[in-house]
C-alpha cells in the first residue's frame, strides 16, 4: 500500500530505503467506506491526504444548500481543505467518498517537522504544492473563458477515468452544467 507514496515521491527526488521509512513514519492509514466524510465543514482539519486508492471529492455548500464540487481526488492525488489545514481553522470545505478510499494521512506538524529535517520532502513538498496552484489556476480560467463543450473536453482529455468512475450528476456539478446540459454534451 505503502510503496504507491514512495513510487509517487520519486518521480520528483530519490530516496534511500532509510530515508523513506524515515518519511513514512510521519503519515497515518487510514481506509473509508464510500459516502463516508474525512473532513466536515466547520470541522477540524487534522490532515493532508495522499489517496493510495478511491476518489473524493472536495465540496463547498453554499447557503441556499447547493453543492459544489470544487476537486476530484483518486490514486496518487493530494487533497484538503488546504486553507484550513495550513491556518488550522474550521474546514470550510467537506471531503467525502465517492467510492472506499484508502489514504495516507499527514498532520501539519508532521508535514512541517518533515519539511524542516528533511530537505528532499521540502522540495517535493514545493513541487506539488505548485502543481495545485497551477491546477488551480487553469481550473479557474476555464470557467471564465472556456464553454460548458470546452471544459467538458478538456476533462475528458486530461482525466478520462473519471468519466467511467464518477456518476453523471456529479461530472455536470463539478462542470458548473446541469445533467441534462451533460447529456447534451456527452458522445
Amino acid at each position: 500500500m505503502s510503496h504507491q507514496l514512495r513510487e509517487h515521491i520519486e518521480e520528483v527526488v530519490a530516496l534511500s530505503d532509510d530515508e523513506y521509512a524515515f518519511v513514512l513514519s510521519h503519515f497515518s492509514k487510514e481506509v473509508y467506506r464510500k459516502h463516508d466524510f474525512l473532513i466536515r465543514r466547520g470541522g477540524p482539519v487534522k490532515y493532508c491526504y495522499f489517496v493510495i486508492s478511491g476518489l473524493l471529492k472536495l465540496i463547498y455548500d453554499d447557503a441556499d444548500g447547493k453543492q459544489h464540487i470544487v476537486s476530484f481526488a483518486m490514486e496518487n492525488w493530494w487533497e484538503s481543505d488546504f486553507a484550513a489545514y495550513f491556518a488550522q481553522s474550521k474546514a470550510q470545505l467537506s471531503l467525502q467518498c465517492i467510492e472506499d478510499t484508502h489514504v495516507l494521512g499527514i498532520s501539519l506538524e508532521n508535514y512541517n517537522k518533515l519539511a524542516a529535517d528533511f530537505s528532499k520532502m521540502e522540495h517535493f513538498f514545493l513541487k506539488k504544492s505548485n502543481a495545485g496552484h497551477i491546477a488551480s489556476q487553469k481550473r479557474i480560467l476555464s470557467f471564465l473563458t472556456s464553454s460548458a463543450k470546452e471544459r467538458y473536453g478538456q476533462l475528458l482529455k486530461e482525466h478520462p477515468s473519471l468519466f467511467q468512475r464518477l456518476p453523471k450528476t456529479l461530472l455536470a456539478s463539478y462542470l458548473g452544467v446541469s445533467r441534462e446540459t451533460l447529456s447534451r454534451l456527452s458522445p
